[in-house]
């Protein structure tokens, strides 16, 4: 299994050649086979082992044991305890996300801190078999069916090509001692129960199954490249990126045949769960919206229109004294009273500051809001200038207006209101400025 080993690092992770690699090792079979085929092969290995503080001495067992074969063969240790339970509870995790978690913002962590290139994992055929099956049962889409990859950022798992028996066959030549995590033993976990029931099953039926999945495997990994490829030309036909927003054509996407696998494909890292609500935004009237917990998805006439979502609500009022020179919260405005020689433009107004009763206030619009428009006689509602303005639904939501108590005096960027302009009797003129 060495040799195997050494080709496979040469042939896939030539690039690990002269890096700084960390091994995660937490005592048990897999990690302690990576960690002897390592050790006999040129690389610059440390060890990083996390003490999840889960199964009392038995967890602390783990760690000496560690702990004393890398003192043995002069290999740098780097050990972390958590406190798993308590950082499940405070953050409404499972144990098993909390350990996840915590374990891999730690290495990512020691990576950064202490200039190491790389992490290795121990993961092997059936670890990845396994992923493959809870994912299937999830039913996620094709990037579920991957297993778990090969290389993942700075993360690379150098067993996945050989099987859990051929790692156990070169630990009993080889005499290594290991530790038995007794969790692994419980059925309580479906990854587990997987292991030990569904997978013999498939064997069983199958005595090369493993050879099967592996080919099943590669061949999912040429299909996704091939949707990727598809995701991406499609994305420049149909997705405009504007700041933060997406704008997704709608006439044009509902004329691929597979326009949910590609909606799919763009907002799951979004973090949406409503598929079919999604897939129902398309037909729906304007104004409906799909929310995941950061994001919102809105029809807006022809077009799915997805941003973050405001932090500012409806209600929320900022107000602006009269001493107030700049204001850089929820925007920045700046206001000046000195003589200049600027241009009144969309950006930058002047006002008759006798006619305004201080404090100001900046607010989001509201239904029934009026205004008269510069230049233009007469009141307009505000949401049909919106309307004439073509604004939409999100541009509208996110309109500022700048108010001297109920009265508009400025569709912040957009258009001033008539009954506070300067005029030749004007004597304290007010410029206000938004800083763009």
């Amino acid at each position: 299994m060495l040799l195997q080993f050494q080709n496979h690092l040469q042939q896939e992770f030539a690039f690990l050649q002269g890096k700084q690699l960390f091994l995660a090792v937490s005592g048990g079979i897999d990690s302690m086979v990576l960690l002897h085929l390592m050790h006999q092969l040129p690389y610059k290995i440390a060890v990083l082992h996390c003490n999840f503080s889960l199964r009392g001495a038995e967890s602390d067992g783990d760690t000496a044991f560690v702990q004393d074969f890398c003192t043995r063969h002069n290999i740098p240790c780097f050990v972390k305890v958590f406190d798993t339970k308590r950082y499940a509870e405070d953050h409404k995790l499972s144990i098993q996300v909390a350990a996840r978690q915590l374990r891999y913002d730690w290495f990512y962590n020691q990576l950064q801190e202490l200039q190491y290139d790389y992490l290795l994992t121990a993961h092997h055929l059936e670890d990845s078999l396994e992923t493959f099956l809870i994912n299937f049962t999830r039913g996620t889409g094709i990037d579920g069916l991957m297993g778990i990859p090969r290389q993942n950022d700075r993360v690379i798992r150098p067993l996945l090509v050989f099987s859990r028996q051929e790692v156990m066959d070169y630990a009993s030549f080889q005499q290594l001692q290991w530790r038995e995590d007794s969790s692994n033993a419980s059925d309580k976990y479906l990854r587990n129960k997987l292991r030990h029931e569904v997978v013999p099953i498939l064997k069983s039926l199958n005595p090369s199954f493993l050879d099967s999945f592996q080919a099943t495997l590669n061949h999912l990994q040429q299909v996704q490249s091939l949707a990727v490829d598809a995701m991406d030309a499609m994305y420049a036909k149909v997705v405009e990126e504007e700041g933060n927003r997406l704008k997704i054509n709608i006439e044009v996407l509902l004329k691929a045949p597979n326009y949910k696998a590609y909606l799919f494909a763009w907002l799951k890292d979004y973090g949406f769960t409503a598929w079919e609500d999604i897939y129902e935004l398309l037909h729906a009237q304007s104004g409906k919206q799909v929310l995941s917990k950061d994001y919102v998805l809105l029809k807006d006439r022809g077009f799915l229109i997805l941003y973050p979502k405001e932090t500012a609500s409806l209600e929320t009022i900022y107000s602006i004294a009269k001493e107030q020179e700049v204001v850089k919260v929820p925007i920045k405005l700046s206001f000046n009273r000195e003589e200049v020689n600027i241009n009144q433009t969309t950006n930058c107004i002047f006002v008759d500051e006798d006619r305004l009763d201080f404090p100001l206030t900046l607010r989001k619009w509201q239904e029934g809001d009026v205004f008269y428009p510069l230049g233009m006689q007469g009141k307009k509602k505000l949401s049909k200038y919106f309307k004439d303005e073509k604004m939409s639904l999100i541009d509208k939501s996110a309109q500022w207006l700048l108010c001297t108590g109920n009265e508009i005096v400025w569709v912040i960027g957009k258009r001033q209101d008539e009954r506070f302009k300067t005029t030749l009797e004007t004597t304290n003129k007010l410029q206000i400025t938004l800083e763009l």
